[in-house]
């Protein structure tokens, strides 16, 4: 668990810089570095779903977003998000219009990259937060930005990292035989899926309800471990 409180730490102390910064930069350069990390975002998300390179990946993937995102749909998460945005919003009665919003984009940023599921597993499995640390480095270099432009929602976004990702650690070190390499494959690459449609968003090309495809993380390596026993090629 170290490494994930080091990267909620960091979150913190970089949205902290960043609504202090944020202040003093004209809106226009704000949409501007939304953008950039956009674009980041996005060539991220498509270097990790390139490590799909068989038709068993290729299918997993599908799927795992198909009967996902219904899920998703059906249990309403991304709404369930931007409730708890809200109320986090109003119990500190905060008058940002982009609350929600920056919550939204910098829980499932700091989320949804390799780093996070490769970091956690490990630091659960073998007690190394070296890739966390890293991570924690990029994260509050990443939320300096996004609070400049998205607002102090981006802060309470450490709440997520620090149960998600804690969580992973925690499951990690209980479940070690389960995180085997394809499991692991499978989860980079639906991570890559997610991780593009972010970038999507953040670019204004299209709006996709990013966090109702979440429950696809659990479906993949079900999926990939039983499509690479049908189809090992």
């Amino acid at each position: 668990m170290i490494g994930t409180l080091i990267n909620t730490a960091a979150v913190i102390v970089g949205s902290l810089s960043g609504l202090l910064i944020g202040r003093r930069i004209p809106a226009r350069y704000l949409g501007f570095i939304t953008q950039a990390i956009g674009i980041i975002t996005l060539i991220l998300g498509v270097q990790m779903a390139m490590k799909m390179v068989s038709v068993a990946s290729g299918i997993s993937l599908l799927l795992a977003l198909i009967f996902g995102g219904l899920l998703g749909e059906w249990l309403a998460i991304e709404d369930a998000f931007a409730s708890l945005g809200r109320r986090i919003e109003n119990r500190f009665k905060f008058k940002d219009r982009d609350f929600v919003q920056g919550f939204l984009t910098a829980s499932l940023l700091f989320c949804l990259g390799p780093m996070t599921i490769l970091g956690s597993l490990q630091d659960g499995l073998q007690g190394d937060f070296q890739l966390l640390l890293l991570k924690s480095i990029m994260d509050g270099a990443s939320s300096i930005f996004l609070a400049g432009s998205l607002g102090i929602g981006v802060l309470f976004s450490f709440i997520v990292v620090l149960v998600y990702q804690g969580g992973l650690t925690l499951l990690a070190k209980t479940l070690s035989g389960v995180f085997t390499d394809p499991v692991i494959l499978a989860l980079t690459i639906v991570g890559g899926a997610l991780v593009i449609c972010l970038g999507l968003n953040l670019l204004e090309i299209k709006k996709i309800k990013v966090a109702n495809f979440l429950p696809a993380i659990v479906f993949a390596p079900l999926f990939q471990l039983l499509f690479e026993r049908i189809l090992p090629g």
